[in-house]
């Protein structure tokens, strides 16, 4: 059975109802999922999954008013989620991957990396593909608790194998994104950008102006992007990355996500349940009332929706 506990007010038992105009947010939890959600992802308006500590993956077919626990044989904490289509998905948990060809009814695990591949225990965070051969992984290795590594992984045959790439850092890396086949991005501790042009062979540092650890990244285009990390620091850039410049941020609080909808309309998420709004492309931006006070770890956003996900199963929906 599909249902959800419902907090805060605009719901009716067992879906979350139409959000009112003038609150824009709903927060929910799902039944029988304490663990805290990591990622979440959505193919379209209704079909969309969600990953999280102890392997939970949950789904939803109805743009998220319903969702069911999928059954899994994964124990490790998931870190991302990413489909190609609607059959095609990833899982990342811990070192290592796993794949489903239908949709997420059943997962299967196609790879794992030994700590004595890599001189340390590899963690695996963030997952991209640009077309249907070619993709990336980023995370750190570690030893004990302290980070010695950065990780860059690619595929060119669709995730079958995955070969490391050298890097000009060894801090941890979080997230990536691509604007096409050959331009990216990956964020990670200490303020770091790194930057691709050829398609991932190569990556240059860019300068951030700042020290803070960067949760997420984001781009439209080849010159407009967006990152977001510690203290809410909120970064960005109109030129690719040559420069990028600080945004004054309502919070202080830990941005965890960043999703833009178009080139003026994105949210970030954060700890404590913060929600944070611009309708200029990212210049200015105001708090709004996310119905929880649980930290938001993930976020996705589609037209004129949004989904976050967080601490012990939380969800929240927004809707215009």
């Amino acid at each position: 059975m599909a249902l959800t506990t419902l907090i805060g007010a605009n719901f009716h038992a067992g879906s979350i109802a139409q959000v009112s105009a003038r609150s824009g947010w709903a927060a929910a939890r799902v039944s029988a999922v304490t663990n805290d959600l990591n990622t979440v992802y959505f193919d379209g308006n209704k079909r969309g999954w969600a990953a999280g500590d102890g392997g939970v993956v949950i789904t939803t077919d109805d743009g998220g008013i319903t969702w069911t626990k999928q059954e899994t044989t994964l124990t490790d904490d998931i870190n991302d989620i990413y489909f190609r289509n609607k059959d095609d998905g990833f899982l990342l948990a811990g070192n290592h991957i796993w794949q489903t060809a239908n949709g997420g009814t059943t997962w299967r695990e196609t790879n794992s990396f030994a700590a004595d591949e890599f001189n340390g225990l590899p963690e695996l965070y963030s997952l991209r593909f640009v077309n249907k051969k070619r993709g990336w992984i980023v995370g750190s290795i570690s030893r004990g608790q302290a980070v010695t590594d950065s990780l860059v992984l690619m595929t060119t045959d669709g995730g079958a194998t995955w070969q490391r790439q050298s890097v000009p850092t060894r801090t941890e890396l979080i997230d990536l994104a691509f604007d096409d086949e050959r331009r990216g991005w990956i964020v990670g501790a200490d303020g770091v950008i790194l930057y691709t042009e050829d398609g991932g062979l190569s990556w240059t540092l860019q300068r951030s102006n700042t020290k803070a650890t960067l949760y997420n990244v984001e781009f439209r285009s080849e010159r407009l992007g967006w990152a977001v990390g510690e203290r809410g620091t909120i970064l960005r850039t109109s030129d690719g990355g040559a420069t990028w410049f600080a945004m004054s941020s309502p919070v202080k609080t830990t941005l965890l996500s960043v999703r833009f909808v178009n080139n003026d309309d994105g949210y970030a998420v954060g700890r404590g349940g913060v929600v944070i709004r611009t309708g200029d492309g990212g210049r200015t931006w105001v708090q709004q009332e996310s119905r929880t006070k649980d930290n938001l770890y993930a976020l996705f956003a589609k037209g004129d929706r949004a989904w976050a996900v967080g601490s012990k199963g939380v969800i929240a929906q927004y809707e215009k």
